[in-house]
């Protein structure tokens, strides 16, 4: 049916052999792109949009919201606020099975919560809670695997980068995408727990044999360490639910917030400070490459027709919404074992967002749905990114085969997470149609 348009597919088909090789993500985007449209118009009308477009994505307000957030995570991260999340969680959990585990999942969907970023989320928590839950006997895929999965609910739990993107590409509003994330964050958390319970119950050997008891802290130190990164959070997204800020404007009272915060805790220097900002600004900076190409790939796209022939194709109603889910889970799980989430993200937009206007999808429903099939591709073999990145923090090196075979379980929690948002779309939406 899309004879006339050889050019995209092929182009598409070179992207996906570009990253086969090694090549990173925004430059076969944009390399691509760029002949792309020169084969579509002309040299000179490709050399105008890469001089162009990183010029507007530069101006465009809603993208300072990222590094904005970034450096709330970093300083939160470097000046040691979230050292006591997991502390505070193993003794809310202390008398249940699978306690450190359950700790895990708690402390990572705060720190995600903080940071916005899974993988820092993953490298963090791998470092805190791995070594002590291997030392009191838990089973290796248990404790590598509850990190994995649970350092995904970054792209989730808002702030999230992954829903500013999105939101910026399908213009709709990041503030609703933000509280589209908070009940299926909450949802896979409590999924991810009872899981664990009910293993470690059935199976103690998982939990450890030499597991002894975690004394509990009196109240006050509990509160000192579980209080601030949700105070912080709640400031944040409070600040967009009441109008009083945008997104960019919350996220720098987030990054104002936690340098406070940081200061008040006497864990705070001027090389926290310029460390932080150096970390956001690379970070941001390898993620603005990969921004500039999938808008030379979504103006392409464009400009060839086909997003224009995608949607006449799909809206005589022989496509629905299951088909569409089914067929970005392909995708996402597929290309995901491959391709990190942002880039991902903004190579399969100028493909699937024709499709879901086609079919009148509700996009903020759309956007919780993709970004939870993103985060599965975290943690799906062969090249789970997650994995890799534990590894890599780990002291003691554990065989990737063992921490996949424990992220399986985790998978598969989320895909009942993902029937449960499918069934039921008014668990994401309720929140935005209050806000708004």
């Amino acid at each position: 049916m899309f004879e006339s348009y050889e050019t995209v597919i092929f182009s598409f088909i070179a992207i996906l052999m570009l990253l086969a090789i090694r090549v990173p993500i925004g430059m076969a985007l944009i390399a691509v792109s760029f002949w792309g449209i020169a084969i579509e118009t002309s040299l000179q009308a490709a050399v105008g949009a890469v001089s162009r477009l990183p010029v507007e994505l530069a101006t465009n307000w809603s993208f300072s919201a990222v590094p904005m957030f970034l450096l709330m995570g970093f300083i939160a991260s470097e000046a040691g606020l979230t050292s006591g999340l997991f502390r505070a969680s193993r003794v809310l959990f202390r008398k249940v099975p699978g306690n450190l585990a359950c700790a895990s999942v708690v402390a990572s969907a705060l720190f995600a919560a903080a940071s916005g970023s899974s993988v820092a989320t993953a490298s963090a928590m791998s470092r805190i809670a791995i070594p002590e839950m291997l030392s009191r006997g838990f089973a290796p895929s248990l404790a590598t695997g509850s990190i994995a999965a649970s350092g995904t609910l970054g792209s989730l739990i808002p702030p999230s980068i992954l829903m500013i993107l999105f939101g910026v590409y399908a213009d709709v509003s990041i503030g609703s995408l933000f509280f589209a994330g908070i009940l299926p964050g909450i949802i896979s958390v409590l999924i991810y727990i009872g899981m664990i319970i009910i293993r470690c119950y059935l199976n103690p050997d998982l939990d450890g044999e030499k597991q002894v008891e975690i004394e509990p802290i009196k109240f006050k130190y509990l509160l000192k360490d579980i209080l601030p990164l949700p105070f912080l959070i709640a400031t944040v997204m409070g600040s967009i639910a009441f109008g009083i800020a945008t997104p960019t404007e919350a996220g720098a009272l987030g990054a104002t917030g936690s340098i406070l915060l940081a200061m008040s805790s006497g864990d705070f220097n001027l090389r926290i400070l310029f460390k932080s900002i150096r970390y956001s600004a690379l970070t941001f900076s390898s993620i603005f490459i990969i921004i500039i190409g999938g808008a030379l790939l979504t103006k392409f796209v464009a400009i060839s027709g086909f997003a224009t022939e995608l949607n006449s194709y799909f809206s005589d109603g022989s496509f629905s919404v299951f088909q569409l889910v089914i067929f970005s889970a392909a995708i996402f799980i597929l290309l995901g074992m491959f391709i990190d989430s942002i880039g991902l993200l903004l190579l399969t937009m100028p493909i699937l967002l024709p499709i879901a206007n086609s079919i009148n999808v509700d996009l903020i429903w759309l956007g919780v749905m993709l970004i939870k099939l993103l985060e599965i591709g975290l943690i799906t073999p062969p090249v789970g990114l997650n994995i890799f990145v534990i590894q890599g923090s780990m002291e003691e090196k554990i065989k990737s085969s063992v921490i996949f075979r424990g992220v399986a379980w985790f998978i598969g929690m989320d895909i009942l997470t993902l029937a449960i948002l499918y069934l039921f779309p008014s668990i994401s939406l309720w929140l935005p149609s209050l806000m708004n």
